[in-house]
């Protein structure tokens, strides 16, 4: 693509665009187009990682002052499910640990999420009567907790934990003669942490009338929000895991603030009653563990929407099929820096129609420059014949300038898809592959984005034509000089980048490289 813009003032490029309107300007508008493109995606992709949507529904309230509640009375119990494990204290769930995922490669601790100061409290707010607080301490009976007030009603709470969802179901029977309401709340308080975001949207989540609403940690630091929602779940979400929770009852205020260094998101649903004589159920739901797809989709039934939760970026419709192709992969080689290097060369194969037109053409125009030198010294002086013999010379090799362009064009969706997949994809975290122990990371030692640069850099020299008849005050040729500085800025831009992606780019320039070699052989 690039040796289109490697020619004379009167380029080929220039003529022929020059051919589809008489009164074309001179300047190459080719090379115009290539930098507002790449100027245009720049922009795009530093938007999409830095600039989040306004909620539609946001209203502000003022943060409370942190209240601290001594429950160090109450006692500690344990529940688990074959992937995760939790504290139990009271009304309050912490130290959720995901058993099948490591901190780090050095570190085989499993994750936990809710540690420190932060927990989550499922509870109730009760009118005329009184009901369990942060500090009442419950009566063990059985698998149940057992509390009675004195109005004489009668609380029990039963967890039961099935892989990643946690349900609390509270039991309230009126022994009383009066009428009371109970409003259920939850509450999930935590540390806020966008260190290692690397791009994707951390912080709180709430899914308002079929809407997800985010506010990553630097708009909770300076404002607290408000929805009303029919139905839906609120809570945090990190680069690879999230906790949500809901509760089972309709006509919900969500808010979420800041208070002291913790940050509160929750929800209260509308009260209800409990005649006298009468006994009523209260579920809450608790979601807590990886930001898988899969996972998530057997969670869907129990928490309506969280499916919606995982962000895949403008390009979704390109980005989970993909995601999807190479955990398949993944299945069959075991490693998934293989199975990126096979995905990539697929990717390249079902290119390869347009990829083959693409060279073609740029080995057409390659040969075709004597003779639109000729030309262009023969009809220096009468401009619309030029402009009429250069269209000629492209309608008899059946080729344009433009045609180059399409493989690359098509690759750039393709590139962010697979950047935004590979981010919050919590498989690729940990992976292995030669001397690289994440592929979601960069590389530690930069040894792919300089081969990738590389790579770039003689993918670029190929399709380069060697002429060296450029006129310096050509626009598009002086543009093409510019081009060539391209794989050191690529080379810089990759270097931070996820270790999987350069890989995928590197694999692609290398596939690119033999087939390119294969046409000039061909053409010979």
């Amino acid at each position: 693509m690039v040796q289109y813009l490697d020619n004379n003032a009167n380029s080929g490029f220039a003529a022929w665009m020059a051919a589809q309107k008489d009164n074309a300007p001179k300047q190459s508008k080719f090379g115009k187009f290539l930098w507002w493109t790449f100027l245009f995606l720049v922009s795009w992709w530093l938007v999409g990682l830095f600039i989040d949507p306004q909620p539609a529904t946001k209203t502000v309230v003022t943060p409370e002052p942190t209240v601290t509640v001594d429950v160090s009375n109450v006692p500690v119990e344990n529940i688990s499910s074959n992937v995760i494990s939790a504290n139990v204290q009271g009304l309050r769930i912490s130290n959720i640990d995901l058993k099948n995922f490591a901190r780090s490669p050095q570190d085989d601790k499993p994750i936990t999420l809710i540690d420190g100061n932060g927990f989550i409290e499922i509870g109730m707010n009760p009118n005329g009567t009184t009901a369990p607080t942060a500090t009442t301490v419950w009566k063990k009976s059985g698998d149940n907790m057992t509390w009675r007030n004195a109005d004489n009603l009668e609380f029990s709470r039963s967890i039961t934990v099935d892989g990643y969802l946690v349900r609390v179901t509270d039991t309230i029977k009126n022994n009383s003669k009066k009428n009371f309401s109970f409003a259920p709340y939850v509450r999930i308080v935590r540390s806020g942490d966008d260190s290692s975001s690397a791009g994707v949207y951390t912080g709180s989540v709430a899914y308002v009338n079929n809407d997800i609403e985010h506010n990553d940690w630097r708009k909770m630091d300076k404002k607290s929000f408000a929805y009303t929602t029919t139905n839906g779940f609120i809570g945090f979400v990190d680069q690879y895991w999230e906790t949500v929770a809901n509760i089972d009852n309709p006509d919900q205020t969500m808010r979420i603030k800041k208070q002291g260094d913790l940050y509160d998101a929750g929800t209260v649903a509308a009260p209800v009653n409990v005649a006298s004589g009468e006994t009523k159920t209260i579920t809450t739901n608790v979601f807590a563990g990886p930001r898988d797809r899969e996972i998530l989709k057997g969670a869907e039934g129990t928490i309506n929407g969280i499916i919606e939760s995982v962000d895949y970026g403008w390009f979704w419709f390109l980005a989970q099929p993909m995601l999807w192709s190479i955990n398949a992969i993944h299945s069959f080689v075991m490693n998934y820096g293989l199975a990126i290097i096979i995905f990539t060369i697929l990717i390249r194969i079902l290119m390869w129609p347009l990829t083959r037109k693409s060279y073609t053409s740029m080995l057409a125009m390659q040969k075709m420059q004597p003779e639109l030198q000729r030309i262009q010294k023969l009809y220096a002086n009468d401009k619309q014949r030029l402009q009429m013999e250069m269209l000629r010379v492209y309608q008899t090799h059946k080729t344009s300038p433009m045609s180059g362009c399409l493989p690359m064009l098509i690759q750039i969706p393709i590139f962010f898809a697979l950047y935004k997949a590979l981010l919050i994809s919590v498989q690729m975290r940990n992976a292995h592959f030669l001397w690289i122990s994440d592929l979601a990371t960069m590389d530690p030692y930069f040894i792919l984005p300089i081969l990738m640069g590389a790579t770039m850099w003689l993918q670029q020299y190929l399709q380069t034509n060697k002429s060296d008849n450029s006129d310096k005050n050509d626009i598009a040729a002086q543009t093409a000089k510019t081009m060539k500085w391209m794989p050191i800025l690529f080379t810089i831009m990759f270097a931070w980048m996820p270790s999987g992606l350069v890989l995928y780019w590197t694999v692609s320039n290398i596939f690119g490289i033999g087939q390119m070699l294969w046409l000039k052989h061909k053409s010979k």
